[in-house]
């Protein structure tokens, strides 16, 4: 489920649950848990969600950035 390289959703299940994270690429090596979701019944739940949420998380992330890069002039 990869949108960009830097951001990407991670699915992952847990007994008769499945979760759904946001992870962000520090490095090679390294990456970060950005927002987690639990609980979901199904993949198709949780796949879903963490869609939804990636799309929304970039859009506020290049928002943010456009804002402080304005702040920079």
């Amino acid at each position: 489920m990869s949108q960009s390289k830097k951001y990407d959703a991670r699915l992952s299940q847990e007994k008769d649950t499945w979760n759904a994270a946001i992870v962000r690429r520090a490095s090679v090596k390294k990456t970060i848990v950005t927002k987690t979701q639990t609980g979901f019944k199904t993949k198709t739940e949780a796949k879903q969600w963490a869609k939804d949420e990636l799309v929304l998380f970039t859009a506020k992330q290049s928002a943010q950035n456009k804002r402080r890069a304005e702040k920079r002039k």
